[in-house]
């Protein structure tokens, strides 16, 4: 039997059918989402609460000529599928295949790429300002979620929409959720949102009721109109949107495709900004991922019909180790706190809530208020640890740089997903922290090599006075056995872990990268080269000693990070080296001069030249070079 689904080769297929064949594409589409997910990975959740929302969208509205701007967009499956990717879908987030968020440059109905939250709104005025600016009369629509709507840019993004009075419409799916359970003010006020989905109807039929009383009628509408606003306060809870400068409208059923499309119809001819709010389930038509919308909002492959993913064997998750350090520290110091930006889960801390409920705090999707709620809490003596994800972290460039580091506060930064995550792209590959964090003054930055060296490092870190960041990778730590206690780490002090008397080349790692080049450098003494092999464990402040000694004692210095070689720990030990007029050659291994792809972290460690054998044939190649120039100019 055909599916609804396989003749949808366009939007334009969307619009001639029924409604209850709508209904039975929504069926089709979450099947194959929960498909494709289980065996890719991906954001499953988010994606199956916005089916008949995207069904609906695209049935009034005419994309691309109209504009449809995501945020995050986690919740964007269905919005491939129905566009021009549906035979690609199976290649979701892999190498080569589409990503798992809208980009410009995979679709013309991808609007605006994205992939940090709350942008939508501020990207979909842009563009409805440009719109009016060249005298267009396209519909911009932007769909932000109840989580996003915590960050403080789409309140910028709200506050000049209302202002500028320009005609656009943001649709607020509200499920409840981001990735953990969402706090705050926001989520409180919308939540009471939910239990007034009458007030608009009884509205209407008030009003209609008025007007149809003989002679007194009209009058008695015009006198409600007069009395309303003070009455609406009190029972609107929508008054907030309507303060900002918007019409509101909902909520709606979010998953109730005949009655969006009526009101998306009436919207099209309001004037000004308007704000449509649909109530949604996330994991909508998936048991499992209903039960449990966290666990499946970014989830690897999985079992369809349990719901379970593959046990993980081996060693524990660096997120892991650095959750049971920190509850380990906390233990001894009735100071320490911690503070995440709607990723407890994420980033391990909410292990840490259950111990110390009193001492954590989830400030929701607001990088740049967790830094500053630090630099606060440090003001008075509470030393706050800040859970992060790196490519979030660069959110709070400002408030690093600022509240931190110009105070010299004791705020420590712990980055989770350092390095190149895999699947989930060039919106979350967190490879520039080495590089900004490492030009502020005061800020001390580190990466283990392993478990043992990240608990000593967190160590370190909050026995500190002034700001420091330690930065580790997604994924499985290395294996080693766990030592008790935390081991003893000197600010800035290398560990060097093989030298040579007189090496030929001299290889200085950072974090993740350490493994890759133990390895290579068996690979080049296999081919008859010495090595030595140092473990820079700092960034900044970087092992200057070190530096110059394996510079001296080497023919060839080889640096090697997983972060942008612009102004990463490459380019500090050509610094070090410069500033002490110290001519030694160097090569830096790095991430190079561009947004690298979706694909697995091999697949991607291969296109940036970080492998272990890549790492070792180039220097080969490197070191026979400087051979025969020597050998030339000898000749000479």
């Amino acid at each position: 039997m055909s599916r609804i689904l396989d003749g949808i080769d366009c939007p334009a297929d969307v619009k001639k059918l029924t409604s209850g064949e709508l209904k039975e594409l929504a069926s089709e589409i979450r099947e194959e989402i929960i498909s494709t997910v289980s065996l890719n990975g991906g954001h499953l959740a988010p994606s199956l609460g916005t089916v008949e929302l995207t069904l609906a969208l695209y049935y009034v509205f005419d994309f691309p000529t109209d504009k449809l701007i995501w945020d995050v967009g986690h919740q964007a499956y269905a919005h491939k599928i129905i566009t021009d990717r549906r035979n690609r879908f199976h290649t979701l987030r892999k190498k080569n295949g589409i990503s798992g968020f809208p980009r410009r440059d995979e679709s013309p109905y991808d609007a605006f790429g994205v992939g940090h939250a709350s942008t939508s709104i501020s990207a979909a005025l842009g563009m409805a300002l440009a719109r009016d600016m060249q005298g267009g009369s396209n519909e911009v629509v932007a769909v932000i979620g109840d989580g996003a709507l915590t960050g403080g840019e789409a309140f910028e993004g709200l506050n000049n929409a209302g202002d500028m009075h320009t005609h656009m419409i943001v649709v607020l799916n509200d499920n409840e959720m981001s990735i953990d359970k969402n706090v705050g003010a926001m989520s409180e006020y919308l939540s009471r949102l939910r239990v007034t989905p009458g007030y608009h109807r009884a509205k209407k039929d008030i009003r209609g009721f008025l007007r149809g009383m003989p002679r007194i009628g009209e009058k008695m509408a015009r006198t409600a109109v007069a009395i309303k606003d003070a009455a609406r306060a009190a029972i609107v809870p929508g008054r907030l949107f309507e303060e900002f400068g918007f019409k509101y409208v909902g909520p709606l059923d979010g998953h109730n495709i005949d009655q969006m499309i009526d009101f998306f119809r009436e919207v099209r001819n309001v004037d000004g900004p308007v704000l449509v709010h649909v109530h949604t389930k996330k994991g909508k038509g998936y048991k499992p991922a209903e039960k449990h919308p966290g666990k499946f909002h970014g989830i690897g492959k999985f079992d369809v019909a349990t719901g379970e993913c593959a046990k993980s064997t081996g060693a524990p998750k660096y997120t892991k180790v650095f959750s049971d350090a920190l509850i380990e520290l906390a233990k001894e110091n009735r100071n320490i706190a911690a503070i995440t930006a709607a990723m407890p889960s994420g980033t391990g801390l909410d292990a840490f809530r259950k111990v110390y409920p009193d001492r954590f705090f989830d400030v929701g999707i607001a990088e740049e208020h967790a830094v500053t709620l630090a630099a606060g809490m440090a003001a008075e003596g509470i030393h706050p640890v800040v859970a992060l994800y790196s490519t979030f972290s660069q959110r709070a460039y400002d408030q690093l740089l600022h509240d931190v580091c110009l105070q010299n506060l004791p705020v420590t930064l712990c980055l989770d997903r350092a390095g190149l995550v895999g699947a989930d792209g060039p919106t979350h590959h967190g490879v520039f922290d080495l590089s900004f964090l490492r030009e502020m003054p005061n800020m001390t930055v580190m990466a283990p090599k392993d478990e043992n060296e990240l608990r000593g490092m967190l160590k370190l870190a909050i026995s500190m006075n002034s700001p420091a960041a330690v930065r580790y990778p997604r994924g499985a730590a290395i294996g080693v056995a766990i030592e008790p206690g935390f081991s003893d780490i000197e600010i800035g002090k290398a560990e060097v872990l093989k030298e040579q008397t007189i090496a030929d080349v001299a290889i200085l790692s950072i974090g993740t990268m350490t493994q890759n080049v133990k390895r290579a450098a068996e690979i080049l003494e296999e081919d008859g080269f010495k090595c030595s092999v140092v473990n820079l464990r700092f960034a900044k402040p970087i092992d200057i000693q070190a530096v110059c000694h394996f510079a001296k004692n080497s023919r060839l210095l080889v640096t090697c990070e997983e972060n942008v070689l612009a102004g990463g720990v490459g380019s500090a030990v050509c610094e070090v080296l410069a500033d002490r007029h110290i001519e030694t050659q160097v090569l830096r291994f790095g991430v190079p001069d561009q947004f690298i792809e979706h694909g697995t972290r091999d697949e991607l460690w291969e296109i940036c030249g970080l492998l272990p054998e890549q790492i070792a044939e180039c220097t080969k190649e490197y070191l026979l070079s400087m051979e025969e120039t020597e050998s030339g100019e000898g000749k000479a």
